[in-house]
């Protein structure tokens, strides 16, 4: 943790001096704008416009996708995302469409299996390129979800252009509209992505561009601007204008290249910034170091309150022991350390009838004060620190207007679970100064945040033995594993 950071002055770490180049980020780049996209149907609705403005280049990267979603369902357009992307390039004479995918998704993700390893109908043109990515270690995932416009545009985030991600800020129980192309209806599912636009799009472009030289051993020339079109979609207001915005990567040791931190580094730095206020939308959180240091901000007398949105039940076996129970026994640990009463750790519901229905948390943000906002592809578990391809944007206000736009997206999310306005948040906020106090206030509502009972129900708070092997933190080491393996069995290694 970087406690020289930690105890920086608001003015020192305004200056530009928190997100550092080679070390947290790997490198700072200009957006004069950036919009935040709250949930699947504002995302796809956005993208969709741009992939229509689209002129030279339409590059995604992704952990999944599925070429058979329709980006507006609530406007009844049955057109596919496939169908969108060749209609695209057909209208648009200079326009290339590249689509790279983590390989192993075909067998593990939502999509469906078929096309993606044997083609559809929809890329049958020269200058549609499908691939699948399987430059990665044993057991690890490209996991970036990344789409890049004409090198002018850029989406990151937690959505991937799958299967059951669209959902609506309503997060209704149930709804005609929420589903999915094998005519399933799936649960609400609440996630994040950011858009920015200027040089932080074209570094995240380039970056994009790198990763299909590493999986495919194809280099591409970065796309020529289309000076005379602006792909950022009509109707969308920037949330910030004229922002730095960091971009940080995690990457494992591989193929020759060196481990990438960044991302794990970042956290330990936001966490140890915070002084009021941490506010945190995860799926998963389960690695130990994260606990520690949560932990430790818990511990201090005069430390940030930390409010956690994440998703209750996991799916699968494999998901409930090394993400599920891993969690539960980190949350007893924060909670035997929340000497002050300043954890919150939620999941949020909506009304069902006579009773209530998770909304899935797949969202991967990070709020500090109102001062940093961090939204990306990382979760707060080991793989995503060392072992999977990740990418998380960071902005950092430097003006007031800066941090009331920042501490209005913060507002607007917890309002969303509370069903409540953002303008009731901060009227709470700045009547009682705390934000765990706020939520309890406004928690009054049907739809509202549930805590997790593992704050209270006395279980086990010591890791998993052997956690790592399940979720490790970097690519495998053979014998490595196998001593811990044998060490978590409780057996003697021979003599």
């Amino acid at each position: 943790m970087n406690t020289e950071m930690a105890n920086a002055s608001a003015d020192e770490r305004h200056s530009g001096t928190f997100l550092v180049p080679g070390v947290n980020c790997m490198a700072h780049a200009r957006a004069e704008r950036a919009a935040v996209l709250v949930d699947g149907a504002t995302y796809f609705a956005n993208l969709k416009t741009a992939l229509r403005n689209a002129r030279r280049s339409i590059f995604i990267v992704g952990w999944d996708f599925d070429a058979r979603i329709r980006l507006t369902p609530q406007e009844g357009d049955r057109q596919s995302l496939g169908e969108l992307l060749r209609q695209c390039v057909e209208e648009q004479p200079e326009l290339h469409v590249h689509v790279l995918v983590w390989s192993v998704a075909i067998v593990h993700g939502p999509s469906a299996v078929v096309p993606n390893l044997f083609g559809a109908g929809w890329e049958e043109h020269p200058r549609i390129h499908f691939k699948l990515d399987s430059h990665h270690p044993l057991y690890a995932s490209h996991h970036q979800k990344i789409v890049c416009i004409d090198g002018v545009l850029a989406f990151v985030g937690g959505i991937d252009l799958t299967v059951r991600r669209w959902d609506d800020r309503s997060h209704r129980a149930r709804s005609d509209t929420r589903i999915d192309e094998d005519d399933e209806a799936y649960p609400p599912v609440h996630d994040v992505q950011m858009l920015v636009d200027g040089e932080a799009a074209a570094t995240l472009c380039c970056l994009a561009h790198e990763r299909w030289r590493s999986a495919t051993g194809e280099s591409l020339t970065p796309p020529r601007a289309a000076s005379e079109t602006d792909p950022w979609p009509v109707g969308l207001n920037p949330d910030l204008r004229e922002v730095k915005v960091a971009i940080s990567r995690s990457a494992p040791a591989y193929g020759g290249a060196g481990e990438v931190a960044e991302c794990g580094r970042l956290t330990s730095d936001l966490i140890a910034a915070a002084r009021n206020a941490i506010y945190i939308e995860a799926q998963y959180l389960s690695a130990p170091c994260v606990g520690e240091m949560l932990e430790k901000r818990l511990r201090q007398p005069n430390g940030p309150d930390i409010a956690i949105v994440m998703t209750y039940e996991s799916r699968g076996l494999m998901e409930r022991l090394a993400m599920g129970m891993s969690r539960d026994r980190l949350l007893r640990r924060l909670a035997k350390a929340d000497r002050n009463r300043r954890l919150r750790v939620m999941y949020p519901v909506v009304p069902d009838g006579d009773g209530e229905r998770q909304v899935m948390m797949h969202a991967k943000l990070m709020i500090i004060d109102d001062e940093l906002l961090r939204i990306g592809s990382s979760n707060l578990n080991n793989r995503s620190i060392g072992l999977d391809t990740e990418c998380d944007l960071t902005i950092e206000a430097t003006d007031q207007t800066q941090r009331v736009q920042i501490a209005t997206i913060r507002n607007g999310l917890v309002g969303e679970h509370l069903d409540v306005t953002a303008e009731d948040v901060a009227a709470m906020l700045g009547r009682v100064g705390r934000l765990a106090t706020t939520i309890d206030r406004l928690n009054t509502n049907r739809r509202g945040l549930k805590a997790f009972p593992a704050l209270t129900d006395g279980g086990p708070s010591t890791p998993i033995p052997g956690y790592w092997l399940i979720d490790p933190i970097r690519p495998f080491n053979l014998s490595r594993w196998l001593g811990s393996f044998v060490q978590a069995l409780g057996l003697r290694g021979a003599r």
